[in-house]
């Protein structure tokens, strides 16, 4: 309801239209510039001119007065009504039954339908652009003119004047010219959004990719664990009834010889109690003949003695061998263990130092398990394996498999845990660990820890609260881990990468503390 009282204030009293240029008369009443216009030159003849709206009479003919404030209202009204949408912009001409106008010329400033348009003059001032129903913002505020240039200094259209006036040494073009090279630009950009689009179309399908990927890696690896700890449990299950048969086993072995035993000594004592009531009988007998020629209380000594040699010799005192049982339990979950590791991953136990790659500074322990920093030189014998400086690599390579091995660190000094190819230089300043693209390593220094390769240092945001490590590979997929062992194990870094050479084990420390060491617990 309120659009459409406001509608009705905003017509023309001539063509019952919303204003289209509106102006107004001496009289105050508005119209727009073309009804108003058609109906004065109509008046000409009279000798009198009059308002269409109140009658008031001019002698001359009136000035027409643009009215800037019905023309916002009218915008804001076209730009707010519901029926925006539906509102057409009607042809000039055709008053007594509206036309829908297809084109407005701006030199003229009025709409043509398809019949009006075919006799509208077509010289090149008369500028024919898609119907409007406002020419007030196509016209410079300063000097009512078309805009039909554009500066390019000050980004904004302007009229002919303006040209020769603040604008005569800027950059102007016609409104046409820079009409079409901004089209170009906007399809050139409309392409580069395009492009950028389908990049990250692109990047959304490989994250989503990768959330699948890792989705379907997390349930095969909750399979394997499962596998894995029923496994566990099937295992310890029959070992668990291995031990406890072997419990009842020799328990019974040991148990029959004391039952027959006591069976034995029950039929014994059966006897005894027999000649211990024949006895009773003797010494109550006041016969001394019936005493004298019994044989029975004779042969009692000699039995007596027998049975205690009976006796002696079958009471072993035998016991449950409580030792053969938990080292069979033992020998059983080492099998077990062996069997995990086939599984999956296997503690890499057989970790050595290589001295001949040791450099002068490092020593190194007997049972070639622990580095440590030496303020004496080594004098180790000349190598070309051997490091310049603060470094050893170990025995052992990789080439394959999944591996994993703990290390532990001295809680002063800077060092470096990691692993290296073969082939890194052994001396300058690129034959540090991580300093290259042949080696990546854990490193501590002034107790803050990163991690480094090729050059390129990140800092952990937490720091280490343990001195123990371990550093896991995975050769084939081209990943090494390293994980701080506290409760729970938490994980510092992985490196991704495809590995090309042998793997050894790499070992560092860096000359500013004494007693700075590092030891393969593994």
């Amino acid at each position: 309801m309120a659009f459409t009282g406001l509608r009705d204030s905003l017509n023309c009293s001539v063509c019952l239209n919303v204003f289209s240029n509106p102006v107004t008369l001496k009289c105050g009443h508005n119209f727009c510039r073309v009804c108003i216009a058609r109906v004065l030159q109509t008046q000409e003849g009279l000798g009198v001119y009059s308002c269409p709206e109140c009658r008031e009479e001019f002698l001359e003919c009136p000035g027409l007065q643009v009215n800037t404030n019905i023309q916002n209202i009218v915008e804001m009204f076209h730009s707010t009504s519901p029926e925006t949408e539906d509102f057409l912009i009607s042809c000039t001409y055709c008053m007594d039954s509206p036309v829908p106008a297809v084109k407005t010329c701006l030199h003229c400033e009025i709409s043509l339908c398809e019949d009006h348009l075919r006799v509208h003059p077509n010289s090149a001032e008369h500028v024919l652009i898609g119907p409007v129903g406002s020419l007030a913002d196509r016209k410079c505020p300063l000097h009512k003119k078309t805009l039909a240039f554009y500066c390019y200094n000050d980004s904004s259209c302007i009229c002919d004047s303006c040209c020769l006036a603040e604008h005569i040494k800027h950059e102007v073009k016609s409104v046409e010219y820079a009409f079409e090279k901004k089209k170009d630009k906007l399809k050139n950009d409309l392409q580069k959004l395009t492009s950028k689009t389908e990049e990250v179309d692109q990047q959304v399908r490989n994250l989503q990719l990768s959330i699948r990927e890792t989705e379907e890696k997390g349930l095969q690896l909750a399979e394997k664990v499962t596998d894995l700890f029923r496994n566990f449990r099937r295992w310890m299950e029959v070992e668990e009834k291995k031990a406890l048969s072997q419990i009842f086993r020799e328990q019974e072995q040991l148990l029959q010889p004391l039952s027959q035993q006591i069976q034995l000594l029950e039929m014994k004592k059966e006897e005894l109690a027999a000649k211990l009531r024949h006895i009773e009988e003797l010494s109550n007998t006041t016969d001394p003949l019936m005493v004298l020629q019994d044989q029975k209380s004779d042969r009692a000594d000699v039995a007596e003695e027998r049975d205690k040699e009976y006796l002696c010799g079958h009471h072993s005192g035998e016991h449950l061998d409580e030792g053969l049982i938990f080292m069979n339990i033992h020998s059983r979950v080492n099998m077990i263990m062996s069997n995990v590791s086939r599984i999956g991953v296997s503690e890499a136990s057989d970790i050595l130092l290589d001295v001949d790659t040791a450099a002068n500074n490092i020593s190194v322990s007997q049972d070639l398990k622990s580095a440590f920093l030496s303020t004496n030189h080594q004098n180790y014998p000349q190598s070309p394996k051997r490091f310049e400086d603060g470094q050893i690599l170990s025995f052992r390579n990789f080439s394959s498999g999944q591996h994993y091995w703990e290390v532990e660190t001295s809680e002063m000094g800077d060092w470096m845990i990691g692993l290296a190819y073969t082939s890194m230089d052994r001396s300058g300043d690129r034959s540090w660990f991580g300093e290259n693209d042949k080696s990546w390593c854990l490193a501590r220094y002034k107790n803050n820890y990163s991690v480094i390769h090729n050059g390129v240092e990140n800092s952990l945001s937490n720091q280490c609260l343990s001195h123990r490590f371990w550093v896991y590979l995975d050769y084939e997929a081209g990943k090494l881990s390293f994980y701080e062992l506290v409760e729970p194990v938490r994980h510092l870094h992985t490196f991704s990468t495809t590995f090309t050479e042998p793997l050894h084990a790499a070992f560092g420390i860096v000359e500013n503390e004494d007693h700075c060491w590092l030891r393969i617990r593994s």
